[in-house]
C-alpha cells in the first residue's frame, strides 16, 4: 500500500464550530421536518401496528376484495338474503292453506352477528 505523503508546510488544524468559526457541516433534518398530514398519518398508522397486536377478527378487515369479487359476492349473498315480514307471512299462508308442513320450507340464509 503506497503511504500518503503530507506537505511539512501545511500544518493540521482542527475545525472550530463555536461562534465566528468554520461552517457546520450540513445534517440530516428530515426527522425535524412538518410532514404533510397523510404521511404522518401513514407513518403513525405503521409504527401503531408494529406496537399493537391486532386480534384476527379485526385484522381480516385490512384485506379487502377488489370491485369485481365484491360484486361476485354480493350478487350471491343477495339470493340467501332472510326473507321479509310479508314473504314470511305468505309462506306461512300457502303451508297453512296445502295443509303440508314440506312445502313451505324455512329458506336457508346467510347468518352474521
Amino acid at each position: 500500500s503506497a503511504k500518503k505523503t503530507s506537505n511539512p508546510l501545511i500544518e493540521k488544524r482542527a475545525k472550530n464550530f463555536s461562534i465566528g468559526g468554520d461552517i457546520q457541516p450540513k445534517r440530516d433534518l428530515r426527522r425535524f421536518v412538518r410532514w404533510p398530514k397523510y404521511v404522518r398519518l401513514q407513518r403513525q398508522r405503521k409504527t401503531l401496528y408494529q406496537r399493537l397486536k391486532v386480534p384476527p377478527s379485526v385484522n381480516q378487515f385490512t384485506q379487502t376484495l377488489d370491485k369485481q369479487t365484491a360484486t361476485n359476492l354480493f350478487k350471491l349473498l343477495k339470493k340467501y338474503k332472510p326473507e321479509t315480514a310479508a314473504e314470511k307471512k305468505d309462506r306461512l299462508k300457502s303451508m297453512a292453506d296445502s295443509g303440508k308442513t314440506e312445502a313451505g320450507k324455512k329458506p336457508t340464509v346467510v347468518k352474521y352477528g
